[in-house]
């Protein structure tokens, strides 16, 4: 049990990173895969970049309900294992798997069917309406595999094990780069497909991590003991699983929403502008993914000792990651100031002077101006994972809402009017400042009316004895 038991007992600024380290390893790796996806593409075709820009949301949105579910789930499995009730915690270890093939199973209706009316509400050219079709139809419609892999690691993730989830990203990383080339501009024994390859590249990667995860969540990790064979819905395990995971999915959902907003808004203006944003989304996983890869590794510690109702614990979590999260996303802040120009030039063909000078007019301003958001987003993500562990997903919910659509789309919408498309971007840190104060808020009013009597109730009941 010594595994189960490090989350309550191990030195809490070790335990955290050594937890984390191997997610953010994993979810770095998943960025540089994204990127050199998205650079591949852009040396393919301009308009196969933004057939992929296009498709963002999409994937946003398989992210949103495979991350969030795993995210209840994560939260669950944790509480229930710092309450000591085992059968209840690889109970929900088997709905998240049971859930994640559903959730694949939707998918596959949307990426081949309600893809394409979506697409096409945007009105793009012919050409790259034709190339996001038959981006979504693989890299959406084939999301199942994706949706499991990721379940696995969230499974294992709420154990303390974050050893064979590193390992699910590197490996499907590492393929997805090396297929990507070869599927896209087709080398070797592989014909050219270009933005087809990129998604089927990108698929087959995510089926050898979910099979690495399988073997994780069933054979490897020793603290659940899972079997699907003897497994029975529970009505309540569902509630519990979405009563952090559904505001989670809605959080994580905007995030669709916005850009697809985004990408409506400033297609107005050129379609370079929505390659921008779309390189944004790219180059900012290098900054968000290591911070998110620390959220994973503190939800299962501070969702373990809510549930044995150690505040010191729980707070002592809480402090390190934020502290820990401040310094990743000033990094950032100063990568996107100091390099913004070479960054650009990734996603372009330096042949092609007239793109390369357009790409730069536009996207060096706007990158410039959205990194000035990263420092608020910091606190932002930390109170997310303390509301998430504390089974309190709704808060999370309420701040993600209040950033990502009542401020930042009419905040954007408004800027570009007024002042046309350089303004727009600065609807970014105008929503961080704003929801900075709301998550605050809300953190203290928790504080205040539980969060500080953690622990008490367990002392005066020892009083009493």
């Amino acid at each position: 049990m010594e595994e189960q038991n490090k989350m309550g007992t191990a030195k809490m600024g070790p335990l955290i990173f050594s937890m984390a380290l191997p997610a953010m390893i994993s979810m770095l790796i998943n960025a540089l895969y994204n990127i050199v996806d998205s650079i591949f593409v852009a040396q393919y075709s301009q308009s196969a970049l933004a057939a992929v820009s296009l498709v963002f949301p999409l994937q946003s949105l398989v992210i949103a309900i495979g991350v969030g579910t795993g995210v209840g789930v994560n939260s669950l499995i944790a509480r229930r294992l710092g309450e000591k009730r085992q059968l209840h915690a690889e109970s929900a270890a088997e709905h998240g798997l049971a859930l994640s093939v559903i959730g694949g199973l939707v998918f596959l209706l949307i990426g081949f069917v309600l893809a394409n009316p979506f697409l096409a509400a945007f009105k793009p050219g012919e050409e790259i309406l034709t190339q996001a079709q038959q981006y979504s139809h693989i890299a959406v419609g084939l999301s199942i595999f994706v949706m499991i892999s990721m379940m696995c690691e969230k499974i294992q993730q709420s154990t303390g094990n974050m050893i064979i989830p590193m390992v699910q990203g590197l490996v499907g990383a590492i393929v997805n780069i090396i297929l990507d080339p070869l599927m896209i501009f087709g080398i070797g024994p592989f014909p050219e497909m270009g933005v087809q390859g990129a998604a089927l590249a990108t698929v087959i990667g995510q089926i050898i991590g979910m099979l690495i995860g399988l073997w994780g969540a069933f054979f490897h990790q020793k603290i659940l003991k899972l079997n699907m064979r003897q497994f029975k819905w529970r009505v309540q395990t569902v509630r519990d699983i979405y009563r952090v995971g559904l505001p989670g999915i809605v959080m994580q959902s905007v995030v669709s929403v916005m850009t697809a907003g985004l990408n409506r808004i400033l297609i107005d203006f050129s379609q370079i502008a929505v390659n921008v944003l779309g390189i944004y989304f790219k180059l900012q996983t290098f900054v968000f993914m290591p911070v998110f890869g620390l959220n994973q590794g503190a939800l299962p510690v501070m969702g373990y000792n809510y549930g044995a109702r150690n505040k010191k614990r729980l707070f002592g979590a809480y402090k390190i990651s934020l502290a820990a999260a401040f310094v990743i996303m000033t990094v950032g802040l100063v990568i996107f100031q100091t390099m913004t120009d070479n960054m650009l030039m990734l996603f372009v063909d330096r042949t092609d002077a007239v793109a390369a000078q357009e790409m730069l007019a536009v996207g060096v301003p706007a990158l410039k101006t959205i990194s000035w958001s990263f420092i608020g987003a910091a606190f932002g993500i930390i109170n997310s994972t303390l509301f998430q562990a504390t089974a309190r997903g709704m808060n999370s919910l309420i701040v993600s809402v209040c950033r990502q659509l009542v401020i930042i789309l009419p905040a954007a919408w408004l800027l570009g009017r007024w002042m046309g498309l350089h303004a727009i971007w600065y609807a970014f840190p105008i929503a961080e400042v704003v929801s900075f104060a709301i998550s605050y808020v809300l953190l203290w009013k928790e504080y205040r009316s539980e969060l500080q009597y953690l622990g008490m109730e367990k002392a005066g009941k020892e009083g009493k004895a």
